[in-house]
């Protein structure tokens, strides 16, 4: 598998906490669905707080409204098997904005912390 360096596509998936597909969470479900397409890999976060076009202001330090806290799921790779993930149109996974950006991997390492090389050796 091809690792990526220099120039590659970075997305971010913005959906709700609660999100569901096919009663999973949104989040694993993207995440699975990148995994699928190959991508160097996914990384969920769960925000502290924010609102959408159509949600009310969420906080975790305010009890009532922490129900439903934003998450973001972020993925780089080469442009390729980025797009190769994305939902297609007909798909009925919903949420939040999908941003797409052009970014440079400056180092990648593995799980011990060791610069990895293309094949995937330290």
């Amino acid at each position: 598998m091809t690792r990526p360096h220099g120039t590659a596509l970075r997305v971010a998936v913005f959906v709700g906490e609660h999100d569901t597909y096919r009663h999973r969470p949104l989040s694993s479900e993207i995440v699975r669905r990148a995994h699928r397409a190959g991508p160097a890999g996914a990384s969920v976060f769960r925000g502290i707080g924010g609102s959408g076009a159509s949600s009310p202001i969420h906080a975790s330090r305010l009890l009532p409204l922490s129900g439903d806290l934003p998450v973001a799921v972020v993925i780089a790779d080469v442009e390729e098997r980025v797009r190769a993930f994305l939902p297609q149109p007909d798909e009925p996974v919903t949420g939040g904005p999908v941003i797409l950006d052009d970014c440079e991997v400056a180092r990648l390492a593995g799980r011990d912390g060791k610069q990895r090389d293309e094949g995937g050796e330290a």
